[in-house]
């Protein structure tokens, strides 16, 4: 679960997170929203078997062909003229040209593992956040714990897609085809 930082009791301006956040010498990672700032939980086993196998695939599979996946330690900025967003999602993916070297701004696949403590920022307070990206097309949820994966397509107005243990599910915006039980074969008997 995000706990707030001790320096999260006010208001930060995206210049000062970002300039503390690019130059850490620590670990701990913190995300940035209108102002807060908010330490990062650390990952389990599955977490990391699950966020690495979603990074290997999509990084094959998108070798010459214009775009870039990203692992866990980019962010992702979010900015309008009442919001501003700094997460960092599990993967991501960019096939624009960003030049910042510390964030990008037009991904247009997300994907997030769920833990417990954040099933629910990532459904509610990070697909609302994301959905501000005009880039972004699909927003996916992974469970842990369960082979279970959430599909949020811009195209179909976010509404959530499900798919489970025997069934596949195409990453629209990347053109990749996935099969439930490969992605989770760690957890599967």
């Amino acid at each position: 679960m995000k706990e707030p930082d001790n320096n999260s009791l006010h208001w930060t301006s995206p210049d000062t997170y970002l300039l503390g956040e690019n130059d850490r010498t620590d670990a701990v990672k913190y995300e940035y929203v209108n102002g807060q700032v908010y330490a990062m939980a650390g990952a389990s086993r599955n977490h990391n078997i699950l966020a690495g196998e979603l990074f290997a695939l999509l990084r094959n599979h998108l070798r010459g062909k214009g775009c870039r996946a990203f692992q866990g330690d980019m962010k992702v900025g979010i900015q309008t003229a009442s919001e501003q967003h700094f997460y960092y999602p599990d993967v991501h993916v960019t096939c624009a040209e960003e030049t910042n070297r510390y964030f990008n701004t037009a991904p247009c696949l997300i994907i997030e593992v769920l833990s417990e403590s954040t099933a629910r920022i990532d459904r509610y307070e990070k697909l609302v956040a994301y959905r501000l990206l005009d880039a972004l097309q699909e927003y996916v949820l992974c469970s842990q714990d369960a082979a279970l994966v959430e599909i949020y397509r811009k195209r179909s107005e976010w509404k959530a897609e499900y798919f489970v243990t025997g069934q596949s599910f195409t990453l629209e915006s990347v053109g990749l085809t996935m099969a439930v039980n490969e992605l989770y074969e760690f957890l599967l008997p």
